[in-house]
């Protein structure tokens, strides 16, 4: 007998037929002898139409009430997976957030979990139930629900796993794992077999949107094992785990991408110390993150030109917020591109062999594209690409590192 935590996304609950699939795929794991807690996603579609109440009620809406009304999709779906649970014969109870509880910090909309109780979950695994939580949301120590940002359900499977001490923690989606990239644009992507935390938290970083990157930064931490599979078949998935499980790190694992990326250039700011620290803490005060950045001196000598990338939805608050500095930075312009894209080239592999950034700039220059910003790690390289050249710079690499299917 295992202890397992499955986790179900919005497409794998979608309507109530979804449900009732879900339902059966949670009674087999019952049948074979296995306690079982589940966490469900609201139903696809959902939580953005209670944002959208959210946002035509008061842009400026308090978080505490935000986080009232975008949790109850989860609550929902628990209910009716409870249902449908007791319906076929299997002893079931839907929990929420603050019922466990699970005790998170005070950042309304974007919470960390500090805590979750599971004595009285363990008592009743003991008795045969089947608990279902409400993913995303949690308790604050203001006794309000909270929720943990978007994508927070794997956040909170994963959090479950580990206060349980589950055996496995298995993540269903719409996809049936994870692949070396996109397949909707590279046809020949190959499904992982395992991938190292490491990797899948770059991966998740970098773009892949197949989970949540706080809920891989848990497991890492925990050394929760995590499978991603599908809703809809019956296929293995692919096991996230810790790199002493791989036998053989591949040179490279994957290749993501990202269209959330704007980037903005001060052209000829003045070169003195502490410049750096007057552009980006403000920014940083602002709640903006930023993430690629290159410094490119100028012929005189006495000025740069600072480039760095943002995410598009927080551009025009960067832009706002540099040219009300403008008199302070002294630089001679501003410009802003949001028709760029990200590619992260990523693998364990990379620490023990060279030549990884050198075949990626050949590759990419092969084929007439420029490179904007570069960005390095351990386990990745990432380049700014113009956006048109997004698909093929993914076909281009993928092919060039050996990981196209047979």
């Amino acid at each position: 007998m295992s202890r397992i935590v499955m986790k179900f996304g919005g497409t794998s609950v979608a309507d109530l037929d979804r449900i009732r699939h879900v339902a059966q795929r949670v009674k087999a794991e019952v049948d074979a002898g296995h306690e079982v807690a589940v966490v469900v996603s609201a139903m696809s579609g959902v939580t953005n139409q209670l944002i959208g109440y959210v946002d035509s009620a008061g842009k400026l809406a308090d978080l505490r009430e935000y986080d009232v009304v975008v949790s109850s999709g989860e609550q929902v779906t628990s209910g009716l997976l409870a249902i449908v649970l007791q319906s076929i014969g299997v002893n079931a109870r839907s929990w929420l957030g603050w019922q466990a509880p699970i005790r998170t910090d005070g950042s309304h909309g974007s919470a960390r979990i500090r805590e979750i109780e599971v004595e009285d979950l363990i008592r009743r695994f003991g008795e045969g139930q089947v608990a279902v939580f409400a993913g995303f949301q949690g308790i604050g120590p203001d006794g309000r629900i909270s929720t943990l940002g978007r994508g927070g359900s794997d956040t909170s499977a994963v959090a479950l796993a580990a206060a349980l001490k589950a055996d496995r923690c298995d993540i269903y989606t719409d996809v049936d794992g994870v692949y070396t990239t996109d397949p909707r644009i590279v046809t020949k992507a190959r499904k992982l077999d395992k991938i190292t935390y490491e990797e899948m938290l770059e991966m998740a970083s970098q773009g892949a949107k197949v989970l949540q990157t706080r809920s891989v930064e848990m497991a890492m931490k925990h050394s929760v094992r995590v499978q991603v599979r599908s809703s809809f078949n019956d296929a293995e998935g692919t096991l996230v785990v810790d790199e002493d499980e791989i036998v053989e790190d591949a040179l490279v694992s994957g290749i993501a991408y990202s269209r959330d990326e704007a980037k903005i250039t001060l052209i000829r700011v003045p070169d003195r110390p502490g410049i750096a620290a007057g552009i980006f803490g403000p920014l940083a005060d602002a709640s903006i993150n930023v993430d690629m950045i290159v410094q490119s001196y100028s012929a005189d000598g006495n000025s740069t030109d600072m480039t760095f990338t943002v995410t598009k939805t927080d551009m025009d608050r960067a832009v706002s917020v540099l040219e009300e500095l403008r008199g302070e930075l002294k630089y001679d312009a501003l410009t802003s591109d949001p028709n760029v894209v990200k590619v992260s080239v990523i693998g364990v592999g990379m620490r023990s062999h060279a030549g990884v950034a050198k075949k990626m700039f050949t590759t990419l220059a092969d084929k007439g594209i420029n490179l904007q910003v570069i960005s390095t790690s351990e386990i990745k390289v990432s380049v700014l690409l113009a956006e048109e050249y997004a698909e093929l710079a993914l076909r281009s690499l993928h092919t060039a590192y050996g990981l196209d299917a047979a």
